[in-house]
């Protein structure tokens, strides 16, 4: 008779061992739930139903890109709670002003323009901002050219809701790298993302911009 073993570490793998006579057997996988293994005897093993929300472990899960031509503000709302860390892309993004850009986090409450840590700047004679109201990228607008490179938000405290922020944004035009280090703790669970500017009036014009978070 066929024996069915199936491990208990996290592997998750199956063994199955031959019967002592020879025979035929049938596996059958169906969906998540239901029969998995189905024997030419009649035995069969059944898989428990799965149920909440995944774990996102290892998945990384691409949003749709935005056009950047329009608008003082671009968000991308519905991101799940599960998620550790976001990378907002950009592509020749640019504003027709000469407000930094800057990114902002939210929860179920909104985007919050407040508490913000930490400093933005170029690698041109040492110019150096601090930005409370988001991460700043650099000092200066892409209003002249397209800003192309990534930022990476990670959570550092699930408890507290602490995020921290690091990325380089190229300007292309200018010959410049952008960089950007800082943290924000959120009043909730994070839930959405925004690109704006610091005055929150200069309009994008130029480029795209996702997010992808796992």
């Amino acid at each position: 008779m066929a024996q069915i073993v199936v491990s208990g570490d996290t592997s998750g793998s199956i063994t199955l061992s031959a019967p002592a006579v020879a025979g035929s057997t049938v596996l059958t996988l169906p969906a998540v739930s239901g029969t998995v293994i189905t024997t030419a005897t009649g035995q069969t093993l059944t898989s428990p139903i799965i149920s909440g929300t995944p774990s996102g472990v290892g998945v990384l899960t691409s949003g749709t890109a935005v056009a950047s031509t329009s608008g003082t503000s671009i968000d991308f709302t519905g991101i799940p709670s599960w998620a550790k860390r976001i990378t907002v892309m950009l592509n020749g993004v640019s504003t027709n002003g000469t407000s930094i850009i800057q990114v902002q986090l939210g929860d179920s409450g909104g985007i919050e323009n407040t508490g913000y840590l930490g400093s933005n700047g170029q690698f041109v004679a040492a110019i150096v901002s601090n930005t409370t109201t988001g991460f700043g990228i650099g000092t200066s607008s892409g209003s002249t050219g397209g800003f192309n490179g990534a930022l990476y938000i990670s959570l550092l405290n699930s408890a507290s809701n602490i995020w921290v922020c690091t990325g380089n944004i190229g300007d292309s035009t200018n010959n410049l790298i952008q960089f950007v280090a800082g943290s924000k703790s959120l009043s909730a669970t994070l839930d959405r993302i925004r690109l704006t500017t610091v005055n929150g009036t200069d309009t994008f014009d130029a480029g795209s911009i996702n997010i992808m978070y796992e």
